[in-house]
């Protein structure tokens, strides 16, 4: 059964009168992590089009990129992406319940899931100022500490200033062993098989490249002036 019909199923609950967010509540258990993760993503993915005013054909595509979407399941994801942009909850509200969702081990789940939502935001090559307000203010309900966030928008962002020690989320002059250390753990974390281990769906696992290109970059960059 592919993730799609899945979430199709999860979606069957509205006709009885549920909203999006009440959802989330019943994706907590981690069977169902990878149809809430997916269904976070494009959700609050539709939230943050809304907040810059429009939804372009590049932000749409944007959730193709992010998620392998088979032809004959696009009314499944469309879907999810018009009940939240409809939905009169607000995007914090669905914040939270997302972080709810992933309230036992939430660290690296909610940072795939940022990873996602930046991907969108900068997918028509532009980033906004309510964009990045928006994308501030989930971190901050996520409890994704400041460097971190710096760390994705520096990443995505097209004139965003690329300081390798805050990609591997290090100060500036750490000794040599403890960033290799740093580079080593996030080319751990960003395996396909660590990914869908803690929720990230499969057609989805594409999210890591940019992290691990960035943060070999970043160690090149690091370890050749050591050299």
């Amino acid at each position: 059964m592919s993730i799609w019909t899945r979430i199709a199923e999860a979606l069957s609950a509205l006709a009885a009168g549920e909203g999006l967010g009440a959802v989330f509540e019943r994706l907590r258990t981690p069977p169902e992590r990878s149809v809430g993760f997916t269904i976070a993503v494009i959700a609050l993915g539709a939230k943050m089009a809304k907040a810059d005013g429009r939804v372009t054909r590049d932000e749409v595509a944007a959730f193709r990129q992010v998620f392998t979407i088979p032809a004959g399941e696009e009314a499944n994801a469309a879907r999810v992406f018009d009940l939240a942009r409809t939905d009169i909850a607000g995007f914090e509200d669905y914040a939270r319940r997302i972080k709810r969702m992933f309230g036992d081990d939430p660290d690296h789940a909610l940072w795939d899931l940022m990873e996602g939502l930046f991907h969108i935001a900068t997918a028509d090559g532009s980033y906004h100022e309510a964009e990045d307000a928006f994308l501030s203010r989930v971190a901050d309900i996520f409890g994704i500490e400041d460097r971190r966030f710096r760390c994705l928008r520096m990443r995505y962002v097209p004139d965003g200033v690329r300081d390798p020690w805050d990609v591997l989320g290090i100060d500036r002059g750490t000794p040599l062993d403890q960033a290799r250390a740093a580079w080593r753990q996030i080319v751990k974390d960003s395996h396909p098989d660590r990914l869908i281990a803690r929720g990230v769906p499969a057609e989805a696992v594409k999210l890591a490249e940019a992290r691990l290109a960035a943060a070999n970059r970043a160690w090149e960059a690091i370890s050749g002036k050591a050299a």
